[in-house]
C-alpha cells in the first residue's frame, strides 16, 4: 500500500485527480465523477469535520467488528461494493469545487503528517493507528481514481 503522508504520494494522487474532467466516464459503478469526488471528501470530512454524526453504540461496535479490517487492510476493494449511507451521493455537484476540496484534503493530511493519525478515533472504528489510516485514505480514493481510468 502507499503511503499517502510521503509527498511524492500526494503529488502522484494529485495528479492523478487533475486528470479527471466533468465528463469523464465510470468503467463500473453508477456514479458521476463529480459525486465520486464528494464521496471521496466524505472520508476526510469524518475525520477532520463534525459534520457526520458518530454512529450509535450498538452500530459502532458492528462496524469495528465486521467492516474496519474490510476497510483498512491492504486488500484493494472489489468493484461494485455497497457503500453506507453516509457516503452515498445522489445529486450532481460542481466538478472543480469537488475536484479542488478533495486535493485541499489531501494536501491537508500530509501537511498534519503521520504522527497526527496515530491513535486519531475514527467516528466510525473507534481510534486507528497512522497505518490504518493511511490504508483507509489511499486504498479508498485509488479505488475510485481506477473506477474512472486514472
Amino acid at each position: 500500500m502507499k503511503d499517502i503522508f510521503d509527498p511524492k504520494v500526494t503529488q502522484e494522487l494529485i495528479e492523478r485527480v487533475n486528470q479527471l474532467k466533468p465528463e469523464s466516464p465510470a468503467l463500473w459503478g453508477k456514479m458521476t465523477v463529480d459525486q465520486m469526488l464528494a464521496h471521496c471528501s466524505i472520508a476526510y470530512e469524518m475525520a477532520f469535520t463534525n459534520k457526520h454524526p458518530k454512529p450509535n453504540p450498538l452500530l459502532r461496535f458492528l462496524l469495528k467488528t465486521f467492516v474496519k479490517n474490510g476497510v483498512v487492510n491492504e486488500v484493494p476493494y472489489k468493484k461494485n461494493l455497497r457503500t453506507a449511507p453516509v457516503f452515498l451521493i445522489k445529486e450532481r455537484k460542481n466538478f472543480e469545487e469537488e475536484k479542488s476540496r478533495l486535493i485541499k484534503y489531501l494536501e491537508h493530511t500530509l501537511n498534519l503528517g503521520r504522527d497526527h493519525f496515530e491513535g486519531k478515533e475514527s467516528l466510525s472504528f473507534g481510534p486507528m493507528t497512522a497505518n490504518e489510516w493511511n490504508n483507509l485514505f489511499y486504498k479508498h480514493l485509488d479505488h475510485h481514481l481506477t473506477q474512472f481510468g486514472v
